[in-house]
């Protein structure tokens, strides 16, 4: 669940908790271009207040309007289709003649929703079931592998941090990778096991383990849905990390230095037990090329890099 849909979920709970009657409506289905990914979250107070966004504007209007006079009066789940021709999707501003599907809750449960935002809040990932008939909800454990389902019986929605980014070291650069990672919706691991560097680290929303990096990679597990990018600037503690990294089925593996030393780096690694295809799977210099300075610039190229080697965008060569 990405940093919007949270707020969402923070605002549902908070209103129902003051009194209020409102609805929650989730992206279920898109055609075309759409604004809103999938699962995205709209929740709509009795009195015309929201939270969050389905369309970035273009249906919101009309949403409002028929879950004040239609929607709350009813007690189970209703589902409204925005832009079934040509001419319905022009008036509400959906781009390319797309069309949005969406399911609206007008009963969302108190109990349901404080328990789902309990487990986000440690890092959980939880899958909630909506009956269609009903409109009853239950939470179960998810995973990573879930995918979004909805039927004319239920609908299956994953929150939590289904991708992770586990950062080699915990400097500035760091913090600040740190963060932008967390408001793109990753599960943050952050491994150093130099002394000197856990100051600053006990926080709530990322993880903090102090030991040689190679050993917590093994132990913490790396999956496909994780990334690797090592900032420690020191050898010793990258290249090992870096090694199983690069073994692993990581979507992608990256390390900060410039090209010489990326070059170096790289010759080193081949003196390991690791072969140039693995060896070639290395980012570096990390990040996109954006004429970064500063770290916070730097941690912006990093999660750009990162996040579109996440959804299959090609990635420009680095000379």
């Amino acid at each position: 669940m990405n940093s919007t849909d949270l707020s969402v979920l923070n605002s549902a709970v908070s209103w129902l908790k003051a009194g209020h009657s409102l609805a929650i409506a989730t992206v279920v289905q898109t055609w075309g271009s759409a604004p809103r990914p999938v699962g995205s979250w709209l929740a709509i107070r009795e009195d015309g207040q929201v939270a969050g966004s389905v369309s970035g504007g273009c249906v919101e209007d009309d949403l409002i309007r028929r879950v004040q006079t239609e929607i709350l009066t009813r007690d189970t789940p209703e589902m409204v289709v925005y832009g079934v021709s040509q001419q319905e999707a022009a008036r509400f501003g959906l781009p390319c003649g797309g069309t949005l599907r969406l399911l609206v809750e007008p009963k969302p449960e108190l109990a349901i929703l404080e328990k789902l935002l309990e487990s986000i809040s440690t890092h959980q990932i939880t899958r909630r079931t909506v009956n269609l008939l009903t409109g009853k909800s239950t939470l179960d454990t998810g995973s990573r592998n879930d995918e979004f389902v909805c039927t004319e019986q239920k609908m299956l929605t994953t929150y939590g941090p289904r991708w992770r980014l586990v950062i080699i070291g915990a400097g500035q650069l760091s913090l600040y990778t740190a963060d932008f990672a967390l408001a793109s919706d990753f599960e943050v691991i952050v491994i150093d096991p130099r002394e000197e560097y856990a100051e600053g680290l006990n926080r709530n929303d990322l993880t903090f383990i102090k030991g040689m990096p190679d050993d917590v990679l093994l132990e913490i597990g790396v999956d496909p849905h994780t990334a690797v990018v090592a900032l420690t600037h020191d050898p010793k503690l990258d290249d090992m990390a870096l090694m199983e990294a690069l073994r692993s089925p990581a979507f992608y593996v990256g390390a900060l230095g410039s090209r010489k030393n990326t070059q170096k780096r790289k010759d080193r690694l081949l003196e390991f037990d690791l072969n140039q295809e693995q060896v070639d799977r290395l980012h570096g210099p990390v990040g996109l090329y954006i004429g970064a300075l500063t770290p916070p610039e730097i941690a912006v190229s990093i999660l750009a890099e990162v996040i579109a080697v996440k959804y299959g965008v090609s990635i420009p060569k680095k000379n």
